[in-house]
């Protein structure tokens, strides 16, 4: 698994990475795409997978998520929508309760199953999108964080910049660590374009949080022309 940067071999000791958001809405999408799209240009074969998803429209008689399908036109390597995105609702609610609402039932060891499949194809880099935050839950008794922990993966932490950000984003990188994973990196993704002080917040964060940054994405506004974060990302920064 190895990548040029400025000319010179690096190697991910990783292949899988879970993205993790601080909130719902931090960016994870746009960061996860990023980084794919950093990882193709540096020759890296890539794949991602959105597990579960809630908030979906129906495209020829099939349920389609826009986060999954902007995952799938970042990946450089074949994988059908149903393989990147095993289980999907129509509303935009919480997965534990959209699935009550058709009752099914979502474990954290079934969504780590369909993981595993794409995490067994060849491939250089592979990245989990989570739903929400770190403790969203997918059950009465399961979270986000037991899929996560049921991986082993090392975290990618997306930081959605924005007024409360410093409180949201340290809860999280302590829950991270007492659940026993590696925190590989974090993001810091600008939700807010009028946020005050968002420089003086990046730097307490850095400051904070025992884990490289892997780049500061700012305000991007261009919705319907692919917003495309890979420029102010480095995987050269990853611990792991």
């Amino acid at each position: 698994m190895l990548y040029l940067v400025l000319g010179v071999a690096m190697k991910l000791k990783s292949k899988t990475y879970f993205i993790a958001g601080t909130d719902t809405d931090a960016g994870k999408t746009l960061s996860a795409c990023g980084l794919l799209r950093r990882a193709d240009k540096e020759g890296l074969r890539t794949l991602a997978v959105k597990p579960v998803a809630a908030g979906a429209v129906e495209v020829d008689g099939k349920l389609r998520n826009d986060d999954a399908l902007n995952l799938s036109a970042a990946i450089n390597q074949p994988l059908s929508y149903e393989q990147l995105n095993p289980v999907v609702f129509a509303p935009p609610i919480a997965p534990h309760i959209a699935a009550a609402k058709e009752n099914r039932r979502i474990t954290a060891s079934q969504l780590a199953g369909y993981c595993r499949g794409v995490m067994m194809r060849p491939a250089d880099m592979v990245l989990v999108e989570g739903a929400g935050g770190w403790r969203v839950p997918l059950s009465g008794r399961e979270t986000m964080a037991d899929l996560a922990v049921a991986l082993q993966a090392p975290v990618i932490l997306v930081v959605g910049l924005k007024l409360g950000c410093i409180n949201h984003a340290l809860l999280t990188v302590e829950a991270i660590q007492r659940d026993g994973l590696v925190l590989a990196g974090w993001i810091a993704n600008q939700i807010d374009a009028h946020m005050s002080h968002a420089a003086e917040n990046i730097d307490t964060l850095t400051q904070l949080i025992p884990a490289p940054c892997l780049g500061v994405v700012p305000f991007l506004d261009d919705v319907e022309g692919g917003r495309d974060a890979s420029a102010f990302l480095n995987l050269s920064t990853l611990r792991v």
